[in-house]
């Protein structure tokens, strides 16, 4: 008896914003009508399109979820129903899921959901190489998948592993074909196939015939050698394209490095269940490991450049050349050179996170100039063995389009990650705000690190929460008694609008009330993402997670809205969520 009456869920009642708003549109009534609905909507929630037609449509609803005989006899809502609207993830959702954005701009304008290492199924140095990882990341719209593509032991065929690792290998040609039956499950944009290649010439002739052979007339392939500007992810939906260096035929291997010989061994800093807060990492790391020159600093660090202790002559495979319609790799020289702009070519060129950090930090507007015509690629440090990620914030802020991630991972910087490209209906491309692509008087570029006005400010008040007695077993936070959660609630972005700020506790209650408003005023709200994390209090152990979402400051609906919540891998929670209001003043 005790024990039941502990673990009872008690229903929280309406908050007194949702029962001020019910009294207000229902003008003092038991009941609200569709119309009353409507004007609720267009003037409390700015959701101007809604005509009377949607909102019937949504009280049916209603009554359908809730009432299975009344949706017969009324066509209006209670209190109690008009709470449930609101409480509705499906019905109220903070975010459109719809592409809105102009997508007839060049590929670079747009960042893009990157895959790093696509085929692995966990830790980069014993993990299986599968075509299952590449699935899953489709079909959560993730548009570039990476492939490493070396001979197997016959030298007879190509395979897809990590190379000079314990990774058991994939067949490149089981990758291929999953890619083309699942690359347009989630989206219709392009999906962007860079290979990091060390074959033979006869070994890529045979890739060109792979690729030509699967993807058939959905290849795009290029009329000129070299592009001189990106077609549109609207003139390339439904496309498949291929990135790569441009191939170069070796005579000789006269032994080989590591592609990253020059990591330090160590632990990842990235090591903790739910990874390093975001604003603990900033663009100003102290940098103990300077590189003796520019060019150094550029090379050693490009995943693509695998070249060491072999020598070339320019003739490679044609037909596989003729393929890449995205030329990878870095001309000769330093990080200067690397980041010239061509007048009549565009290409694209990779930086590890720590290169990442050297050039912004000297050479923080050439990247940004190089971002606006040409495509940067940016991949995580060597050291990160379990599959971790890093800020992505860093590379989003000097326009890098493909800040590649370890999609197997998990951690805040993946929450962040999937945070982005909730935006523009997850389609996976993401326009990049116009102050990213603009040059200024003096030829001035936007600076990340400059002290900026603030532009808007957020407030953002935490309701309540449900949900968690559906989703968790009842001992799952506490074993004899109903838990104690908070919520967390931050910005992450530039520098100096990230912070986050905490709820207080709320004792013994599966459906926790807070009624707490937080204000977040925002310099660069174009980049910035609204952190909500969920934990439970726990007094002798570490506090338990319980739930978390990124949203895109860009994309919030303003108005009472309805949060679901996401496991640690960022899929959604079948109940779990918050009720909020988001207000920009």
């Amino acid at each position: 008896m005790c024990f039941r009456r502990k673990f009872r869920v008690v229903e929280a009642e309406p908050p007194g914003d949702v029962k001020e708003a019910f009294k207000k549109y229902a003008e003092g009534g038991t009941h609200m009508t569709a119309e009353q609905l409507r004007r609720f909507l267009v003037e409390s929630q700015s959701d101007g399109s809604v005509t009377l037609s949607d909102a019937e449509r949504i009280v049916e609803q209603v009554l359908q979820k809730r009432h299975h005989i009344a949706k017969f006899t009324r066509h209006n809502l209670t209190l109690d129903d008009f709470h449930h609207f609101l409480f509705s993830a499906d019905l109220n959702a903070p975010i459109g899921s719809q592409v809105h954005q102009d997508m007839n701009a060049p590929l670079s304008h747009y960042f893009i959901y990157t895959g790093h290492n696509s085929y692995l199924t966990g830790n980069q140095l014993s993990s299986d190489c599968s075509d299952v990882p590449i699935i899953k990341a489709l079909k959560r719209g993730v548009r570039v998948i990476e492939l490493d593509i070396w001979p197997d032991s016959t030298k007879e065929d190509v395979h897809v592993l990590h190379g000079r690792t314990l990774t058991t290998p994939v067949e490149l040609i089981k990758c291929l074909r999953s890619i083309k039956e699942h690359a347009f499950s989630a989206s219709p944009y392009p999906v962007i196939i860079t290979l990091e290649d060390h074959l033979t010439p006869d070994l890529q002739a045979k890739v060109a015939q792979m690729v030509t052979q699967t993807f058939q007339d959905i290849l795009f392939v290029p009329k000129l050698e070299s592009l001189q500007e990106f077609p549109s992810p609207e003139e390339l939906k439904y496309r498949i394209i291929i990135s790569t260096k441009p191939p170069r035929e070796y005579l000789e291997a006269k032994g080989s490095e590591d592609k990253e010989n020059n990591i330090q061994k160590g632990k990842d800093s990235d090591d903790d269940a739910w990874g390093e807060e975001p604003s603990n990492v900033t663009v100003d790391h102290e940098n103990n490991d300077k590189s003796d020159s520019e060019g150094s600093e550029v090379n050693e660090d490009d995943e693509e450049n695998n070249d060491c202790g072999q020598e070339y002559r320019p003739i490679g495979a044609p037909a596989y050349k003729h393929l890449i319609a995205i030329h990878a790799g870095k001309p000769k020289g330093g990080l200067k050179d690397a980041l010239k702009v061509e007048p009549n070519k565009v290409r694209r060129l990779s930086l590890s996170e720590q290169a990442l950090e050297k050039a912004t930090a000297s050479h923080g507007t050439d990247v940004l100039r190089f971002t606006q015509k040409n495509f940067l690629r940016i991949y995580p440090k060597g050291t990160r063995f379990n599959s971790s990620n890093y800020k992505p914030l860093i590379g989003w802020m000097h326009g890098a389009q493909m800040v590649a991630f370890n999609m197997q991972g998990y951690g805040r910087y993946l929450w962040l990650m999937q945070g982005m490209f909730r935006a523009n209906g997850g389609c996976g491309y993401v326009k990049k705000p116009d102050f990213l692509m603009n040059v200024g008087p003096n030829n001035q570029v936007f600076n990340p690190r400059a002290k900026l006005p603030v532009k808007k400010t957020l407030k953002v008040k935490v309701y309540m929460g449900d949900g968690w007695h559906l989703d968790f077993k009842q001992t799952h936070f506490d074993l004899y008694s109903p838990p104690d959660f908070y919520a967390r609630v931050g910005i992450a972005g530039v520098p100096g609008d990230e912070v986050m700020k905490k709820t207080k506790t709320k004792e013994d209650n599966w459906t926790p009330v807070w009624n707490e408003e937080f204000q977040f005023p925002l310099t660069v709200p174009e980049l910035a993402l609204l952190r909500v994390e969920v934990h439970e209090y726990d007094m002798s152990e570490k506090d338990d997670f319980a739930g978390q979402t990124c949203l895109p400051i860009s994309e919030l609906k303003p108005g009472i809205r309805t949060v679901p919540l996401c496991n640690r891998k960022g899929e959604m929670f079948s109940s779990a969520r918050l009720l909020m209001r988001f207000e920009f003043v």
